[in-house]
């Protein structure tokens, strides 16, 4: 079984989102053990990119802050090569094309099968263009983690009919951030998903609180949440690991 999987096998997954660096690499590090503790299933690590056109403010400050602490990608995988000698918890990266193209590709993929990351998420790569990516993947052995948004309608088929891993289902147009409501059909959205695919389902943008995890939860096989966490972050800096972990054991109760 594909550890990503294995993930979606303890009930609901839970999935938070980091950003590698934020407020600095080591902190970056005790926050996912953390999380592990703290009842996460898989743990998405945000690299950090100077442009990310999905993030709302929330996580594009994050990035800014990593940045500015001098956060790169190899600096990421050296502290991955760390997390791994203390716990093989599933988790995927999620960065942009311009992190990967100005590593190599190829370098970049090659790693990240050598670190034991199980997934990438590419969240500015449309399913058209996935190409180049997707070869690279398949031949390391590191899943392409679709996303599929409201406005995917006639390609949800196409797109979930391919889907490895899981499927990052997009809960509300616009950028990353906490919502106060989710106003998108999730349980129709996802029932077309599920028509052709058996990849599980994890939804993200907007959910902040127990109360919208529940209820994303009731459609869908995980829930992912990134601001919320990375507000957490933001507030406590190097404290954070503890308030990061008590946010993530409310989270997965919820579910």
């Amino acid at each position: 079984m594909s550890k990503i999987k294995e993930a979606f096998t303890n009930g609901k997954a839970f999935i938070p989102f980091i950003t590698c660096g934020d407020p600095d690499l080591e902190t970056s590090e005790k926050i996912v053990y953390e999380m592990e503790k703290a009842g996460a299933d898989l743990i998405e690590l945000g690299i950090p990119f100077s442009d990310p056109t999905a993030e709302g403010p929330v996580i594009q400050e994050a990035s800014l802050r990593a940045l500015n602490a001098g956060t790169t990608t190899d600096k990421i995988f050296d502290m991955v090569r760390r997390i791994r000698k203390n716990t093989d918890i599933p988790m995927v990266f999620m960065t942009y094309a311009n992190v990967i193209y100005s590593y190599g590709s190829e370098k970049f993929i090659s790693t990240c099968k050598e670190l034991g990351m199980d997934g990438l998420i590419l969240p500015d790569i449309p399913y058209e263009e996935k190409g180049e990516f997707i070869d690279l993947c398949h031949q390391y052995g590191v899943d392409l983690i679709s996303l599929i948004a409201p406005t995917s309608e006639d390609r949800i088929s196409m797109i979930a009919s391919e889907a490895e891993g899981f499927i990052y289902v997009v809960s509300s147009l616009g950028v990353t951030g906490t919502r106060t409501s989710i106003t998108t059909d999730i349980p129709t959205l996802v029932g077309k998903i599920k028509e052709s695919s058996k990849v599980p389902c994890a939804i993200g943008f907007g959910i902040s609180n127990p109360e919208q995890a529940a209820n994303m939860a009731r459609s869908a096989d995980g829930v992912i949440v990134g601001s919320a966490i990375v507000k957490i972050i933001a507030k406590y800096g190097k404290d954070a690991p503890a308030h990061v972990g008590a946010f993530v054991k409310e989270m997965k109760e919820a579910l």
